[in-house]
């Protein structure tokens, strides 16, 4: 058994749950570092002649940025959301460079979402310990997140 699943074994956690845990967190981590090399498209919003931002939604207080694996996902997000007919205009973006430079840039708490008209194929990547910089991260208190220099 990997030292997570001892860990999870160790806290109460039935082995068979624990391996299954120990192992969807490999996977996310897979799928997190496959995204972190991969450019992805993400559309550009804000007002008409003026400037553009990348698209974003906020969910439950948390800011996330719009992110598409190819042109064929971004139009299904439009064709859901009723706007296939318009002109979608969009950036080819690094994933770590959204998780590493755009998330902290938001100011708010943010993560990314890739694929989100794809239901349970799309991806959410929280603003947490490990998908994000640690000063974007949610889960740290601030102590934490400044290296105890408050």
């Amino acid at each position: 058994m990997s030292e997570n699943g001892e860990e999870m074994a160790d806290s109460g956690i039935a082995p068979a749950r624990a391996a299954e845990v120990a192992a969807r967190k490999r996977e996310f981590a897979e799928l997190l570092g496959e995204f972190r090399r991969t450019p992805v498209l993400v559309p550009l919003g804000g007002d008409p002649g003026g400037e553009q931002a990348l698209l974003t939604a906020d969910f439950n207080g948390i800011r996330f940025i719009l992110a598409f694996s190819d042109e064929q996902a971004l139009a299904r997000y439009a064709t859901a959301r009723g706007e296939s007919a318009r002109e979608w205009t969009y950036q080819c973006v690094l994933g770590a460079r959204l998780l590493d430079v755009a998330v902290p840039a938001a100011g708010v708490p943010c993560g990314v979402a890739l694929d989100c008209a794809d239901g349970s194929d799309g991806v959410v990547f929280p603003p947490v310990v490990g998908i994000v910089p640690d000063g974007a991260a949610v889960d740290l208190d601030d102590e934490a997140r400044h290296g105890g220099a408050i």
